[in-house]
């Protein structure tokens, strides 16, 4: 754009603060540009890079056809009509929140309360991470966030509410488990340097990292931001994704026995994307223990509501108990069952993973495969990945991770067959350079025995197959791709 055009725009559409200029929001690029299809694009690239939940969709369709009306927009449920489409006020159907509140229970095993009426819609979970921060902090306020994050909470938390981020770093020694120690090394130099801390954000479970939180950890954290008396938001969308031990502790079951918490400093934000595979149908939620956040939340929920339609069907759907339960179960089982696929697969070729218990991804561990331990090799690396072996992953620098050499994975936005064809990717490419170099070293090792200690064999070939073609793209400098995808789908 020129100068002139951008003098004419504000400043927040001008400016390059949308937080999209990342290899997050680049590896959507190239996915749209040639998007991976069995028979149409084979040679296409695989989305690898999109935490989406598809392992359930089989039984939310079979509920709609036994349930024809709970829509609006069949036969059997056109009699309603009238009264969902016309005006709803922002406070949305309160059989809606009643089913939320209920659904929130239920993914958490039952072990916490939350009432309908602290329940306020929003466009999603992006919706509702913005909204609080409208509520919680003004311009140029400041939250500490654990390292490794979610991408987009740069453009989430930040774009249009001016709050600056204090990244927490974490390290891979201790699974990336913050540390009371670290969140205090980073408040208290915020404070030195004049930056305003209004409160914490939590991914529980974590994105990228795919684990939990333990009670002491929790327990740890609530204490700290009460001795400070900032905030708390924990972002809670794959409650429901856990699969394994240890099992996932919401902060509402925290505070339920700590008498002394300020309950005005906790908020939960939630949403069924991730859990029930809806992102399309935008549900967010707020759920505050401060009733002027709620009320306040609630008036700025005009400006992205959910819409009627979506709240009556979804309000038949989470009343069904039996069907929630059943739903809940699946979809831990489906969870592990691909997480075992994919991670097994990887194991095969001598790859490893952070150990995880939750979420839609894995943290791939290529650290061993750069050229050097730089986050310029991780772009390489990333770079030859997306080229050549046409495979959208988002390494870890784009979470903010503070080691380079991670990848975060996705498994569950695709059939198995695709994900297979992936795995097979990652396969044919290694296995096919050390096939190349064994022959190379024949002439002055020919008595070598072949494939000698298969796993380490394909590790040191990996590294120089990877390193081989990332010096070719380095050489040309890779320069991140114009961020022009879509907002809601990340």
């Amino acid at each position: 754009m020129s100068h002139q055009g951008a003098s004419l725009l504000s400043k927040l559409a001008s400016g390059d603060k949308h937080g999209e200029a990342s290899p997050y929001f680049d590896g959507w690029k190239a996915y749209d540009n040639n998007p991976y299809h069995p028979t149409h694009n084979p040679q296409g690239v695989i989305q690898m890079g999109l935490a989406e939940n598809q392992l359930c969709s089989d039984l939310i369709k079979d509920w709609i056809k036994e349930n024809p009306h709970a829509s609006i927009c069949t036969a059997e449920g056109v009699d309603s009509f009238s009264d969902i489409a016309v005006f709803q006020d922002y406070h949305g159907l309160k059989l809606f929140r009643q089913a939320i509140a209920a659904f929130m229970e239920r993914a958490r095993g039952g072990r916490a309360s939350f009432e309908a009426e602290r329940v306020v819609m929003s466009g999603g979970a992006t919706g509702a991470n913005e909204t609080l921060m409208f509520c919680l902090a003004d311009p140029g306020d400041a939250f500490l966030v654990p390292t490794p994050y979610y991408a987009a909470f740069d453009r989430d938390l930040r774009w249009r509410t001016g709050i600056r981020i204090i990244p927490v770093d974490c390290k891979s020694s201790n699974n990336f488990q913050v540390t009371k120690h670290a969140l205090e090394s980073k408040y208290l130099t915020a404070q030195e340097t004049g930056i305003k801390i209004k409160g914490l954000i939590l991914a529980n479970p974590s994105n990228p990292l795919g684990t939990t939180l333990h009670r002491e950890a929790l327990e740890t954290i609530v204490n700290f931001i009460n001795d400070k008396q900032i905030h708390l938001v924990c972002d809670e969308i794959y409650a429901a994704t856990v699969f394994t031990e240890p099992g996932f502790i919401s902060v509402a079951e925290i505070i339920q026995n700590m008498d002394h918490v300020n309950r005005d400093l906790i908020h939960i934000v939630y949403s069924l994307s991730k859990d029930m595979g809806l992102p399309g149908f935008r549900v967010g939620v707020i759920y505050s223990y401060n009733d002027v956040v709620v009320s306040c939340a609630r008036r700025m929920s005009s400006f992205g509501l959910v819409s009627s339609q979506t709240q009556s069907f979804l309000a038949a759907m989470l009343s069904d108990h039996r069907f929630v339960d059943n739903f809940l179960i699946e979809v831990s089982k489906r969870v592990a069952k691909r997480h075992r696929m994919f991670t097994g697969g990887l194991k095969e070729m001598g790859i490893t993973c952070l150990r995880s218990n939750a979420g839609l991804f894995v943290l791939m561990d290529l650290r061993q495969m750069l050229r050097d331990q730089t986050f310029e090799s991780e772009m390489a690396l990333w770079q030859v990945i997306i080229d050549k072996v046409k495979i959208n992953v988002s390494p870890g620098s784009s979470f903010h991770c503070s080691e380079p050499g991670w990848f975060r994975v996705c498994f569950a936005n695709m059939d198995e067959d695709t994900l297979q064809t992936g795995i097979e990717r990652i396969k044919d490419f290694v296995l096919g350079d050390r096939a190349n170099k064994n022959n190379n070293n024949c002439n002055c090792l020919c008595n070598n025995k072949k494939e000698n200690k298969k796993r380490k064999s394909f590790q040191k070939n990996l590294k120089l197959s990877f390193s081989s073609m990332m010096y070719d793209e380095h050489a040309r400098s890779p320069k991140l791709m114009s961020p022009h995808s879509p907002l809601l789908r990340a």
